[in-house]
């Protein structure tokens, strides 16, 4: 047995980055030349009229669907602004330093877009307005035209695809739980009758659902607003466990009191492949963000955001490093 097998036999922790697409018409009459009078000349004209008349009806109604998407480069260049949606409590992918500035490994990336649209639009020195805010309010502010972009740890899903559009992926990740050292819970299966903390509106919230049925396994739901509830709930021991991404439990385990409390499970709940969100039907826009995500990945610049903020949890794994090279799209 290795070492990350027997950390799932005990449920420790374990390195989570080691083991983490028109018909011609035909005279059917025609042996009667006779009945082509008057009458018969002037159906054309009435077929003609008719076939204008009915595309006076339709054309007006697909006008709607030839309208273009939003043009959020020129809305950025005439502002000479970019508004940037992002997450507090995501350490360490998105959080608020102590200096109240964004900071972890999306915003550095998040900086290197910003320039690249900047150097795009020829506007070098971009003001950057940073907007904190929940998942659910995130996906609204780039929906509705508020925010230009969003850097976090937001999973790209075919459902968030209705609302909003997708850089190329920025990282891999699995869900998981966050559990007490001392409590009995090893696995999956032990939560039945607990009490579980998951934040509201995430993908990890439907993952979990669906799991607790598929597996018939009974337990109680918490919604939490954010990771620092969720943390607090497990801490005082009002839920038994705390499902979110793993390196995001990671991250809030690290920033608790007692980081020795928590221990992470070993099953993985869901994957999460994670990406900025964007302004949907804004191609020129996706273009620059993915064409300054594609210059970090291939400079090799990754790597050293990489071990900046991941670093202490190993390298990366092979799956995250094939995932930097298929998302480098060539010129």
């Amino acid at each position: 047995m290795g070492p990350d097998a027997a950390a799932r036999a005990r449920g420790a922790p374990y390195n989570v980055l080691a083991s983490p697409v028109q018909p011609t018409m035909h005279n059917r009459r025609a042996s009667a030349p006779h009945r082509f009078d008057d009458h018969a000349a002037r159906c054309p004209v009435k077929r003609l009229s008719l076939v204008l008349l009915v595309l006076g009806a339709v054309l007006p109604l697909s006008a709607p669907a030839q309208q273009r998407g939003p043009d959020t480069l020129a809305k950025i260049k005439a502002a000479k602004s970019i508004t940037v949606a992002f997450s507090a409590d995501s350490l360490p992918f998105s959080y608020v330093e102590t200096n109240n500035q964004p900071a972890g490994y999306s915003i550095d990336l998040c900086k290197r877009v910003i320039a690249g649209i900047g150097r795009a639009i020829a506007v070098p020195d971009l003001a950057v307005n940073w907007v904190v805010d929940t998942v659910p309010n995130r996906i609204a502010m780039v929906a509705n035209g508020k925010a230009d972009l969003e850097c976090a740890n937001t999973t790209q899903s075919l459902s968030r695809l209705s609302d909003v559009d997708f850089s190329n992926l920025i990282f891999v990740d699995g869900g998981g739980f966050l559990v007490r050292t001392d409590s009995t819970i090893n696995a999956f299966g032990d939560l039945a009758g607990k009490s579980i903390a998951v934040t509201s509106g995430t993908t990890t919230e439907k993952r979990l659902n669906a799991a607790l049925k598929d597996r018939l396994v009974n337990a109680k739901i918490v919604l939490v607003k954010d990771g620092v509830e969720g943390v607090a709930m497990l801490e005082s021991g009002a839920v038994a466990a705390f499902a979110s991404d793993k390196i995001k439990l990671i991250g809030l385990a690290a920033q608790a009191k007692d980081p020795k409390l928590f221990a992470m499970l070993a099953e993985d709940l869901s994957f999460e492949p994670y990406a900025f969100m964007l302004p949907r039907n804004d191609s020129a826009f996706r273009l620059e963000v993915n064409r300054a995500l594609t210059q970090v990945y291939l400079s090799g610049e990754i790597e050293q955001i990489f071990s900046k903020w991941l670093g202490r949890l190993g390298r990366p794994s092979g799956l995250l490093a094939a995932m930097y090279v298929l998302n480098a799209i060539p010129e």
